[in-house]
């Protein structure tokens, strides 16, 4: 199940991130890590704000589909 799937307010912890090499280390460097826990805060206009590691971020739809949780 993709990041993009659960409703806003649901925690998960990550399972996987797919994608290209590039994708991967971005994802990365924002803490989408496997192992991590994190929480929908929020979804405005196709983009989804996420809390992971004490910080919150936006990603787009297109991002949040290559986060399995």
């Amino acid at each position: 199940m993709s990041l993009s799937s659960i409703g806003v307010g649901a925690r998960r912890r990550i399972k996987g991130v797919t994608g290209n090499d590039a994708v991967r280390k971005r994802l990365g460097t924002l803490g989408f890590v496997e192992g991590v826990e994190v929480e929908v805060i929020n979804e405005l206009n196709g983009n989804l704000v996420i809390s992971v590691m004490d910080s919150r971020v936006a990603i787009d739809r297109k991002l949040a589909d290559r986060i399995l949780v």
